[in-house]
C-alpha cells in the first residue's frame, strides 16, 4: 500500500473516532497536504430547507404565535419562577412578570428607553440611568435587549446597581440566529451576538463568577430551523429540548447580586 493509499485509509478509519489532539492535528496536516479534505461521505437530502431565502422574514411570528426561541425563554423563565417576586421590572412590558410572578410580585415596573410606551413606569437609558435609585429591584427580567446596547457593559452595571442585594437578574439574548433590524432605521437594531464565554465575563465581572450562571439552549437543528423562521409548534419537543453546547442559539443567564 502506497503511502497515500495509507493516509487515506487511516482518514477514513478515524473520521468518527475522537483521536488525542496531537494525532488530530498530523491527520489535518496530512489532509492539507494530499489535499484530501474532500472525502466522499454520501448525499445530503435537505427537502424543503433548501432555499436561499428564510421561510419565514420574522422570527416565525406569522407561522406560530410561540417562535422557537420564546419556547426557550419561557423553558428558562418557567425553571426560575421562584426569583420573580417582590418588585420587579421587565422591558417593554410586564408580560413575564405576570405570568411567572403572579401574586408573589408585590410590583411591577416596566422599563423603555424612549416615551410612548403606555406600559412604562421607567423611561431610561440602561447605560446612563442615575435616576434610578440603587437597590430597587428583587427581579430582573431583561430578555432580547441586551444585544440592541451597544455599550453592554454600562447596562449591565446598571442592572447590578438597582438591584436589590439578594436580587436576580433573568437575562436572555440572542447567540446564534438572523440579524434584527428595522430597515431604515440605523441606529435600531443588533450590535452584538454573544457566547458563553462572553456573558460569562461580562457578568462576572460585575456579579462575581460565583454569582453567575450561564446556559446554552440549542442544537443544530433547532438552530436550522430558528434561521428558516419555523415556529416551536411545528418541531417535536424532544428535538426542540436537546441542547448541544456547540450550537447556542440563545445565551441564558441567571445573576445575584451578592448581600
Amino acid at each position: 500500500m502506497t503511502p497515500l493509499a495509507r493516509i487515506e485509509k487511516l482518514v477514513r478509519d478515524t473520521a468518527t473516532v475522537l483521536l488525542p489532539e496531537d494525532l488530530r492535528k498530523w491527520v489535518r496536516k496530512q489532509q492539507r497536504l494530499y489535499k484530501l479534505q474532500s472525502v466522499p461521505v454520501g448525499k445530503v437530502d435537505f427537502g424543503g430547507l433548501r432555499r436561499l431565502s428564510p421561510i419565514s422574514t420574522v422570527f416565525g411570528q406569522d407561522r406560530d404565535l410561540l417562535t422557537i426561541e420564546r419556547y426557550y425563554i419561557e423553558q428558562f423563565l418557567e425553571k426560575h419562577a421562584a426569583d420573580v417576586k417582590g418588585r420587579c421590572l421587565e422591558m417593554g412590558d410586564p408580560a413575564y412578570i405576570n405570568k411567572f410572578g403572579g401574586d408573589k410580585v408585590t410590583q411591577a415596573d416596566v422599563l423603555n428607553y424612549v416615551e410612548g410606551n403606555p406600559h412604562a413606569t421607567i423611561v431610561a437609558d440602561l447605560t446612563d440611568a442615575p435616576h434610578i435609585p440603587d437597590d430597587t429591584f428583587d427581579c430582573i427580567i431583561i430578555t432580547q435587549t441586551l444585544q440592541m446596547i451597544y455599550e453592554v457593559d454600562k447596562a449591565i452595571a446598571t442592572l447590578h446597581r438597582i438591584l436589590k442585594p439578594g436580587g436576580v437578574v433573568l437575562c436572555t439574548s440572542h447567540g446564534m440566529t438572523r440579524v434584527a433590524r428595522r430597515e431604515g432605521v440605523d441606529d435600531w437594531g443588533e450590535y452584538w451576538h454573544f457566547t458563553t464565554q462572553s456573558k460569562r465575563r461580562l457578568f462576572g465581572d460585575v456579579f462575581g463568577r460565583e454569582n453567575t450562571e450561564v446556559s446554552t439552549v440549542g442544537n443544530i437543528f433547532t438552530c436550522i430551523c430558528n434561521l428558516h423562521g419555523l415556529g416551536a409548534g411545528e418541531i417535536d419537543q424532544a428535538e426542540l429540548d436537546v441542547h448541544d453546547p456547540n450550537y447556542e442559539m440563545l445565551v441564558l443567564v441567571r445573576a445575584v447580586k451578592q448581600v
